[in-house]
């Protein structure tokens, strides 16, 4: 992906704190345009497709777009028009779409999004990534589920913490580098989790980029709203980098870490 837009500072560490784990600052190295109407709640990059799930009810989709225009090359509508749909993720030729309240995995051909049934689970859905194996899966709480992508059985549970202290509030969610990236809900914050033990390893704090869209949307005629927060990771491999956005945000920002 090239480009689009003049990087700012070099990415740099803050300071750790006594526990050791820093907080990073994100490089931007591109920017893109994105759908302002869009509440995101999953991002994937695969194979130079960026998918996308969006919420609310009545406005839910999963779609794929093209990262450097941001232009949507194909959108579906959920099966239900009552569903909130929340994070998804592509494994092989699959992409699974998960639903907030209502129990259920849709599945579709991540080739032409072509519906491939669904699959049942309980309690809420919020962020989905997956090992290459097998899929994570976040609810609100402080616990990351795998669970198995032919039944969605959960197969293992790790609770994610920060000096002995619960990091709830998990949501949109991406695997990169053996690390889970996760935003936390109704913060500027995203933590990297080490998947075996559930510790925070670092911070990003993403609180420049969530300025700069504000202003892009203000720019635009476009108030943001106190739930239009960060949300959306995706792992750009090619390149070494992370693709962030936030629900209704007019930018996707390309980043490196330090």
């Amino acid at each position: 992906m090239t480009p689009s837009a003049a990087a700012s500072t070099s990415p740099k560490a803050a300071p750790a704190p006594a526990s050791g784990v820093p907080t990073l600052i994100p490089r931007v190295v591109g920017r893109y345009p994105h759908d302002p109407a869009a509440f995101t709640e999953g991002l994937e990059l695969v194979d130079g497709v960026l998918f996308e799930s969006t919420g609310l009810v009545g406005e839910s989709s999963i779609r794929r777009t093209n990262p450097q225009t941001g232009e949507v090359m194909q959108r579906r509508a959920p099966p239900s028009s009552k569903v909130f749909s929340e994070g998804l993720t592509v494994l092989g030729d699959v992409a699974y779409q998960l639903t907030w309240q209502d129990g259920l995995a849709y599945l579709y051909d991540a080739r032409n999004l072509r519906s491939l049934g669904q699959l049942r689970y309980r309690g809420e859905g919020w962020g989905l990534t997956n090992d290459g194996k097998s899929l994570i899966m976040s609810d609100g709480s402080d616990t990351l589920v795998w669970r198995d992508p032919d039944t969605f059985a959960v197969t293992r549970r790790v609770r994610v913490s920060d000096r002995g202290a619960a990091i709830t509030n998990l949501n949109e969610l991406e695997y990169a580098g053996g690390s889970v990236y996760a935003n936390v809900w109704l913060s500027n914050k995203v933590a990297r989790i080490d998947p075996q033990s559930g510790k925070v390893t670092a911070w990003i704090d993403v609180t420049n980029l969530a300025r700069e869209a504000q202003a892009a949307a203000a720019k635009a005629g476009q108030e943001l709203g106190f739930d239009d927060v960060p949300n959306g990771i995706a792992f750009n491999a090619a390149r070494g980098t992370l693709l962030l956005t936030g629900k209704r945000w007019p930018l996707v920002f390309e980043v490196k870490l330090p």
